[in-house]
């Protein structure tokens, strides 16, 4: 019993470390970078309050799980922007073998599941996962959209790109959405 709790407060502890990790995103009013507990809290709001737009078979007790989790890597792996010039193979190792050593930490029974989630989410094959990333995909924009473009110029993204990376994943696990943010981006980036 002892040792059980012991690792999952040493997991915890070291989640704690995910309020350090600034990402490229700021808060909607501009005044700051915003963190990665700080998104992971907010994405997970999005999907609370969203649920009604996931499809019949999403459960979303999963798919807040995912969002908690998905981002943990970030202790070890640090943020990559969406936007940003990164090397994706460097990053997709980076933040597995943040996984392994994270997740690791945990009871054998926890760390298991717990990575299995994880699994799932970056896969995006399930209709959970789906879900869970369109979510993720779906908070900054909306960001930025209330912080007059934020990181969009910071990296000089066209609408274009915006659709490629962003849009795909939002109409594939929650199409209405899209329907819904799509023609505020198209008029944002008309004006720019």
């Amino acid at each position: 019993m002892d040792d059980r709790v012991s690792a999952q407060i040493a997991f915890l502890s070291e989640a704690d470390k995910l309020k350090s990790v600034l990402r490229a995103s700021r808060l909607h009013d501009g005044s700051r970078f915003e963190n990665s507990a700080e998104h992971t809290w907010h994405v997970m709001l999005y999907a609370f309050v969203l649920a009604e737009q996931a499809g019949p078979d999403v459960q979303i007790d999963r798919v807040l799980k995912m969002l908690l989790l998905h981002d943990l890597v970030e202790i070890d792996a640090g943020d990559a922007p969406i936007h940003g010039q990164i090397d994706a193979q460097a990053i997709a190792l980076a933040e597995t073998q943040a996984a392994d050593r994270i997740f690791g930490l945990l009871p054998p029974d926890q760390s298991a599941a717990f990575r299995k989630l994880w699994d799932e989410f970056e896969a995006a094959t399930t209709a959970d996962a789906i879900f869970a990333k369109s979510i993720d995909r779906v908070q900054t924009p909306i960001g930025n959209l209330a912080n007059g473009g934020g990181t969009w110029a910071d990296y000089d993204v066209s609408y274009a790109q915006l659709d490629a990376r962003v849009g795909v994943p939002i109409r594939r696990g929650a199409p209405g959405l899209w329907r819904w943010l799509q023609p505020r981006l198209a008029a944002f980036f008309a004006l720019t």
